[in-house]
């Protein structure tokens, strides 16, 4: 899903074109930032930044929200859209299987990538295949994941980056911080600074209208589009049945990448994929209304193979692994596959509003990162800042109702939660463990619940004036050291029964 122009906050003044949180640019855009309580208190600290995302947030969400009660069927699409996920990775390999041959029956070519370095691998030998030390490219999460423009540039292949927020995240040597908006964290006056002074051909007197920018990008993308020779793509959706692959945008930059080069290379998470048109159906009615608020994407492109004298006459597709069958493998984490990368949870976040993207250190922010990024890397070890991650949340639950694909986020963020404090308990009992086991003694009969609570009244005694209990010896002290707790009544409610059913007998 393309993004689309800027947030419009102004700043006028200390434009930081190099702001990050503090985090080089990463070899591993899936591990390349602090523990998110370290780069939070960062981000938190920029102000103008908080500013450009609570303005952005606010006008996706309303606009998602005008889209969404416009339309009645929206409950039963997403429902649709879960069924048809679930269908999917029940059937991924034979489906990935039919997809494969209906590709290399329309003219495609298809690899097939376990992890980051094979992908990059296979894209770097098709660009100095074809001579070329330039490639153009459509906006795409997963080349992103796999670091494919560092990977390039490292050998002196230059990949421009044409969707605008991209480019301004690029020539700013920046990260994204929005799966759908990149660059949601920069403000028009930050816009205009980085054009001026990374640009290179940047009009004179540039000013902050969306219009003088968006028009001085087209002027800059123009010529790239033009002279070259290869594109790199990602794809919203594969179409099994037909080997379809499909880009929706909101510029039009994609398909001047999908129409004008001679080879298309695109690199597809091989959970990116429904059985049929039909399925695509749904997910065109629930991905623009959820990403950007819109009722369908100005630029839908699909294409199948290659087609004689219309458009790229060589198509290659690279089907990217990259830990996502291991994600399969996981009953309950698998829901996260089923993600559309339309950044609703995201948009819905109080967490992500307040900290922005680059407090993640992934690729993938937000609670779908939150819980997408520890499974990829299949890590629970506590020592690695990924598995802070599922601790971003407060679980208020509006990441769930806002996901058009109804990935139940917070059960997955509490999964997510257990595994890691199971790892790093290697099997040996906490605090915790302890007290519910002894909790679990008292409650098993009644007469020893009465006889525990028996002395209770007593604790009255440690009560201050306003009846409150304030500090407990070791280990109540676990507790009163951040709380505090009612005292206890005089009689317990056993003694207050039995004295009433004495008097009932009399």
């Amino acid at each position: 899903m393309s993004s689309q122009p800027v947030t419009d906050t102004h700043a006028e003044a200390d434009v930081h074109l190099d702001w990050t949180p503090g985090v080089p640019t990463p070899d591993n855009p899936l591990r390349w930032g602090d523990r998110f309580t370290t780069a939070a208190a960062k981000t938190l600290r920029n102000t103008q930044m908080r500013a450009n995302l609570a303005k952005a947030t606010t006008t996706i969400r309303n606009k998602r929200g005008m889209r969404v009660d416009e339309t009645p069927d929206w409950e039963q699409l997403r429902q649709d859209a879960s069924r048809i996920k679930n269908y999917t990775m029940a059937h991924l390999p034979e489906l990935l299987e039919q997809l494969e041959r209906n590709v290399v029956k329309r003219g495609g070519i298809v690899h097939w990538a376990r992890n980051a370095n094979e992908a990059c691998q296979i894209v770097h030998k098709l660009i100095t295949d074809k001579g070329v030390d330039e490639v153009v490219k459509i906006k795409s999460m997963a080349t992103q994941e796999i670091n494919l423009n560092k990977y390039l540039e490292e050998r002196g292949i230059a990949a421009w980056e044409t969707d605008l927020a991209e480019m301004i995240v690029q020539l700013s040597e920046d990260m994204p911080s929005h799966i759908v908006v990149p660059a949601i964290h920069r403000n028009r006056a930050e816009v205009q600074a980085i054009f001026k002074a990374r640009m290179g051909d940047a009009p004179a007197g540039l000013g902050t209208e969306p219009r003088e920018l968006t028009m001085a990008a087209r002027a800059h993308l123009r010529k790239k589009f033009l002279s070259a020779k290869v594109a790199v793509s990602g794809s919203n959706m594969m179409i099994a049945e037909t080997g379809t692959c499909s880009v929706f945008e909101s510029e039009g930059n994609g398909r001047m990448c999908l129409t004008l080069p001679e080879t298309l290379i695109s690199v597809v998470g091989i959970e990116k994929l429904v059985p049929t048109f039909r399925d695509a159906e749904v997910f065109a009615q629930l991905l623009p209304r959820s990403a950007t608020g819109e009722r369908m994407n100005p630029y839908t492109s699909l294409w199948t193979g290659v087609t004689e004298g219309d458009g790229p006459q060589e198509f290659h597709l690279i089907l990217l692994d990259n830990g996502r069958s291991t994600v399969l493998g996981n009953e309950t984490g698998r829901q996260a596959l089923h993600c559309i990368r339309c950044g609703a949870c995201m948009n819905a976040c109080p967490v992500y509003e307040h900290t922005g993207g680059h407090a993640y250190g992934s690729v993938y922010p937000g609670p779908i990162g939150s819980v997408l990024t520890p499974q990829l890397l299949n890590t629970c070890d506590h020592h690695d800042p990924a598995t802070t991650l599922p601790y971003a949340c407060t679980l208020c639950n509006a990441c769930f109702e806002a996901c058009p694909v109804a990935i139940n986020l917070p059960e997955l963020l509490v999964d997510q939660r257990h595994k890691i404090t199971e790892a790093s308990r290697h099997g040996i009992p906490g605090v915790w463990d302890i007290a519910m086991g002894v909790a679990s003694r008292v409650m098993d009969t009644g007469d020893h619940f009465a006889a525990a609570t028996k002395p209770l009244p007593l604790a009255r005694l440690l009560a201050g004036s306003d009846k409150r209990l304030r500090k407990l010896p070791w280990p109540g002290s676990l507790w009163t050291g951040h709380h505090d707790i009612p005292a206890p009544p005089q009689r317990t409610f056993r003694a207050w029964w039995a004295d009433n059913e004495e008097e009932d007998a009399r």
